[in-house]
């Protein structure tokens, strides 16, 4: 209890008021007079009140009423109100309970009891005071606690993500386009993902994870992989494995971001009509983050310089993949990719000449930063695509 309570006394007679002073006053109380109910919200929301005296009989808002008004404001809701009342009738102390009342005092008013129910609500209250400011002291803590967690996840997920990016250019280190690749390919595959109106938690997880598409290319020759020409049926035999050897490499864990990049590294080959790698996967068989990144991957590699190969214009890049629309690609992954061409360009003209070999996780947050999910995700206007959520 505060060490001196302020009191609101609610009343239009005067003597009433003066007399509930009297008593009251000499006992250390901050009393506060208001003759009528207006007057007293007026002073109740304006102010911190610890117990309400409030007159039944009053003209235009009777206390009844200025008792509904009180409990149906947050801020005065716990506040103790006490109705002084001649009424005797228990259908009127009925009602007075039902506005919201804590206590009662008949008149004549005896000075003893009004002190007695004075000072148990006023400890009523401020057990009540207690309690709340316990509360919010503890969702202050939380809130605290939670922006501190908060904070370090993304720290650890910023960490994580490095890793990914670093493992991913470690696998391809030998490709002067490194660098440039990874991100074309992240960028490409969240654009592609959210034309088609995936969740963002998924576009998210692909723009992270499809760079880990060739990992497993670590783990092929040398001989085989920086070949200038055609490879023969065996070296290509071999180097189909990459697509197992990556799957091997990422499988086990319990991270999402590594889970759907082994989805995406065993899958990326794989071909709408069945024709594809290693599992011949058909339709909608092949989860959907690899048919997106299947078309994202074929259109850097043919707009790209390879060991074998100089880069396609993007006009035959577009005709050749526009040929595999229903055979090699999702009919509804190639309509987004071709649906967002102008984002699919202007993101492979940042990247054109980006050859360097080193990463760091500001070039990530810059990436997030320029595709901005959050606010991208939205449903394109005639776009009609519902695809299935992918399968992590």
């Amino acid at each position: 209890m505060k060490d001196k309570a302020k009191i609101l006394i609610v009343d239009d007679q005067a003597n009433n008021t003066e007399l509930l002073e009297a008593y009251l006053s000499p006992q250390g109380y901050d009393v506060i007079i208001a003759s009528s109910g207006k007057k007293a919200l007026e002073t109740l929301f304006g102010g911190e009140i610890d117990l309400i005296l409030l007159d039944v009989m009053m003209p235009e808002m009777d206390g009844f009423e200025v008792t509904r008004l009180i409990r149906e404001n947050e801020s005065s809701r716990m506040i103790p109100v006490v109705l002084v009342t001649a009424l005797h009738e228990t259908e009127d102390r009925i009602k007075g309970i039902e506005a919201g009342c804590d206590d009662f005092i008949s008149k004549p008013i005896d000075r003893m009891e009004l002190l007695a129910r004075v000072r148990s609500l006023l400890k009523i209250k401020a057990y009540n005071d207690l309690l709340s400011n316990y509360r919010k002291d503890l969702e202050s803590d939380v809130a605290a606690r939670t922006e501190e967690l908060k904070k370090a996840l993304e720290k650890l997920q910023e960490s994580s993500l490095e890793t990914i990016y670093r493992l991913s250019m470690a696998s391809e280190y030998k490709d002067e386009d490194t660098g440039a690749h990874i991100k074309r390919m992240s960028l490409y595959s969240a654009a592609i993902a959210t034309r088609m109106n995936l969740d963002v938690n998924t576009v998210r997880l692909l723009l992270y994870s499809s760079p880990m598409h060739d990992v497993g290319k670590i783990g092929i020759p040398d001989l085989i992989l920086l070949k200038p020409g055609k490879l023969d049926a065996a070296e290509w035999k071999i180097m189909m494995q990459h697509t197992n050897i990556g799957a091997g490499i990422l499988n086990g864990s319990e991270a999402e971001f590594i889970r759907m990049g082994e989805q995406i590294a065993r899958g990326h080959h794989e071909k709408w009509d069945g024709t594809g790698y290693p599992d011949g996967l058909k339709g909608a068989e092949i989860p959907l983050v690899c048919r997106i990144t299947a078309i994202a991957d074929v259109f850097d590699a043919l707009t790209s310089r390879r060991p074998y190969k100089e880069p396609f214009s993007v006009e035959k890049s577009i005709s050749i993949i526009t040929e595999g629309r229903g055979s090699h690609f999702d009919p509804d992954v190639f309509d987004a990719f071709i649906a967002i061409k102008d984002d699919i360009l202007s993101i492979k003209d940042q990247f054109e000449n980006d050859k360097e070999l080193s990463f760091d996780v500001s070039d990530l947050k810059a990436m997030v930063q320029q595709y901005n999910l959050d606010n991208l995700h939205k449903k394109p206007a005639g776009a009609g695509v519902e695809p299935d959520k992918p399968v992590l």
